[in-house]
């Protein structure tokens, strides 16, 4: 056990100040601080700089892009349709006059011959007016007959006329010679052979002046007769007119066919022009596609299509095309070659491939989203050590469903990017991340 010595209280307190040491501080000059936080500053600007990625950079990771490869190949010249039924021919009925439906004479679906009555319809008004019309051009007809009539008449008066004109020129003339002869040996007076002579220059002035006025009445009878069988052919035009439009009400199919979209009901009433219905060519239809409009110039008139269906081939050829671009898409008809497919429906789809030209071999990119982004200019090209994939510019050209004709700008063997470039359009560098 340690003793300790109690201290006195008159002893001194005992001090450890003999024992302290005095420490002096050293500090480091302002300007060797501000030197060094410059360093230090420029030393962070410089790995952020040499780290972060350029505006003309982005780093994507390599699972979400679709990285293909360039080949060589035989590039087949066709692109893939998706084709509607629709029938060859198609004929709208529309209601030439409106009325009021009173009986309906064949079902929706039924197929109809040419000129078959499908519907019967009544308009008072139109058989009216009809009947008013009909009084009314065959008044004028029989005014008309009444003015030939007396026409003739007057035809017939002239020539009574010009005949006893005749008549008397030839017996003033018989008279004029027997006495001629006489009067110049005095066996006739002076006196009778010139009321002979007066009498004959008469009837000779008076045929010549009936037969001028004959000619003139024969000129204008003519013309009058000729408009007259004008105007009464246009009236019976009109009236012909008049009972076809009384005959419209009886509605008729006017091809052959099966109709469909029929479905007035009796009792409904009509207007003027309006549709009613349709007839599809029986037996034969066609096929209408939409295609994208890239192709508007390359797709001809008879380029040939084969679709496979049931198990059969069947071929086709383009008969009409639609230059109106829609939504991205003009439309064209294709018309069967040959036999096509039994028991399709109108409405239905079918798939079909379109040969825009021959197979010829080439260089090839997969097909892939990116072509609507770059429009086949330019497309990102993987660098050799898979880390990054740079912008390059080349010269696509044909494209089907599955490949791109590569034009220049690529290798085979080469790697590209050919999924959607949506957010890269603006770099020119791809950092590329596992």
């Amino acid at each position: 056990m340690g003793v300790v010595k109690m201290q006195k209280s008159g002893d001194a307190p005992v001090s450890g100040s003999g024992m302290d040491q005095v420490v002096e501080t050293r500090k480091v000059p302002l300007r060797v601080k501000i030197i060094l936080g410059s360093a230090v500053a420029l030393a962070a600007a410089l790995l952020f700089w040499w780290f972060a990625p350029s505006g003309s950079s982005q780093t994507v990771g390599a699972d979400n892009v679709t990285i293909s490869t360039v080949t060589r190949g035989t590039f087949d010249d066709f692109i893939p349709l998706r084709a509607r039924v629709t029938p060859l021919l198609t004929v709208y009925i529309d209601a030439v006059e409106g009325g009021r439906v009173e009986k309906m004479l064949v079902e929706d679906g039924a197929t109809v011959a040419k000129g078959q009555p499908i519907a019967l319809l009544s308009n008072a008004e139109l058989q009216l007016s009809t009947l008013a019309r009909q009084t009314e051009v065959e008044q004028q007809i029989n005014n008309m007959r009444s003015q030939e009539l007396s026409l003739a008449q007057t035809r017939l008066a002239n020539e009574r006329a010009v005949l006893a004109a005749e008549t008397a020129y030839d017996k003033a003339r018989r008279q004029y010679e027997r006495e001629r002869p006489l009067a110049a040996k005095g066996f006739v007076s002076g006196k009778q052979f010139a009321d002979t002579r007066a009498d004959y220059e008469l009837s000779q002035r008076t045929l010549a002046a009936l037969k001028r006025s004959q000619a003139t009445d024969e000129r204008l009878q003519g013309s009058q007769l000729s408009q007259q069988a004008a105007a009464a052919q246009s009236m019976q035009s009109g009236l012909a007119i008049a009972r076809a439009n009384l005959d419209a009400l009886q509605l008729r199919a006017p091809v052959a066919g099966q109709l469909s979209g029929f479905s007035v009901q009796v009792g409904q009433s009509l207007q003027r022009g309006e549709r009613v219905g349709q007839i599809d060519s029986p037996g034969r239809n066609k096929l209408i596609a939409g295609v994208d409009e890239f192709y508007l110039g390359r797709v001809q008139l008879q380029q040939q299509a084969v679709l496979d269906w049931g198990g059969k081939r069947y071929r086709a050829k383009v008969t009409k095309i639609y230059p109106q671009v829609q939504n991205g898409q003009f439309q064209v008809d294709l018309q069967f070659v040959g036999d096509e497919p039994a028991q399709i429906q109108r409405g239905q789809t079918m798939q079909a491939r379109l040969t825009l030209g021959d197979p010829a071999p080439a260089l090839l990119v997969p097909n892939g989203a990116f072509y609507n982004e770059t429009g086949g200019s330019w497309i990102f090209v993987v660098t050799p050590d898979g880390r990054s994939a740079v912008k390059r510019n080349v010269r696509l050209g044909r494209r089907n469903a599955e490949f791109i004709e590569v034009l220049e700008g690529l290798e085979p063997g080469e790697k590209v990017l050919t999924s959607p470039y949506t957010g890269f359009t603006d770099k020119t560098r791809l950092d590329l991340t596992k």
